[in-house]
């Protein structure tokens, strides 16, 4: 008996270069601790994103989350999106049903549960690394909160600042600094966003979507400085329960 027929419940996950993947690891242990024998979870490596209508036509396909870089472009390949997931622009969770592929986003879910007991009075605005699709779930989450944001990138666009443009005066305004860019992530275990730390102290939080290293170099540098510092893994935890709780559900 194949792998395929053995298993008739197969979830996975889709992006690029994501054999370091926590969405494997989890559900796989998930499924064993539920004694779901029948259940599995697998890596789907895209190059492109043009592979995807292969791997959705695949059997016993019930559900699959997307990571980088992928969460906006796969928009167009699914049939329905719920109304976070709409209004957020991203999607990292899809559910096979019989009126087709449904886009579901539980990145915001994961972060606003680990990101809400650090706050404090203080915690009022906040610089948001990097505007791909991870963006997107964090600055729809930071509205909720009434938290005001401003992008920092690379190539920023009107309203966005550049790296370069970040001086004492905007960490004094702005204690909350989250990095949605992947870089730091291993095994570039030793690069950080180019933002000026020395302006850091303990009013300041620094989020970092990265959970590997669990404590990456822009993590370390508010560390440093008395900064609370929080990783990625318990909003990853968060965002796979809540897609699994969809994936479960009739």
């Amino acid at each position: 008996m194949g792998e395929t027929e053995k298993h008739k419940y197969r979830f996975g996950l889709v992006g690029k270069g994501i054999s370091y993947s926590f969405s494997k690891g989890y559900f796989t242990k998930k499924f064993q601790v539920l004694d779901l024998q029948d259940h599995s979870y697998e890596n789907f490596d895209l190059d492109d994103l043009s592979q995807f209508k292969n791997v959705s036509e695949q059997k016993h396909l019930k559900g699959l989350n997307v990571t980088i870089p992928y969460k906006e472009e796969i928009i167009p390949y699914l049939h329905q999106l719920d109304s976070e997931a709409k209004m957020i622009g991203a999607v990292n969770t899809i559910k096979f049903t019989k009126d087709g592929l449904i886009g579901f986003n539980t990145d915001a879910f994961g972060f606003k549960e680990s990101l809400y007991p650090l706050l404090k009075e203080h915690h009022k605005k906040a610089l948001v690394l990097g505007t791909g699709g991870a963006s997107k779930a964090i600055t729809f989450v930071l509205e909720q909160l009434g938290i005001e944001y401003r992008y920092v990138s690379r190539t920023p666009s009107r309203d966005q600042l550049h790296y370069s443009q970040l001086h004492k005066s905007h960490f004094k305004e702005y204690q909350l600094i989250i990095n949605c860019s992947p870089v730091g992530t291993h095994p570039n275990s030793d690069q950080k966003p180019q933002i000026p730390y020395a302006h850091l102290n303990e009013t300041h939080i620094l989020f970092d979507l990265i959970y590997n290293p669990p404590e990456t170099a822009f993590l370390s540098e508010g560390k440093k400085r008395g900064a609370t510092i929080k990783n990625g893994l318990s909003m990853l935890e968060f965002q796979a329960e809540k897609a699994w709780g969809i994936w479960d559900s009739p």
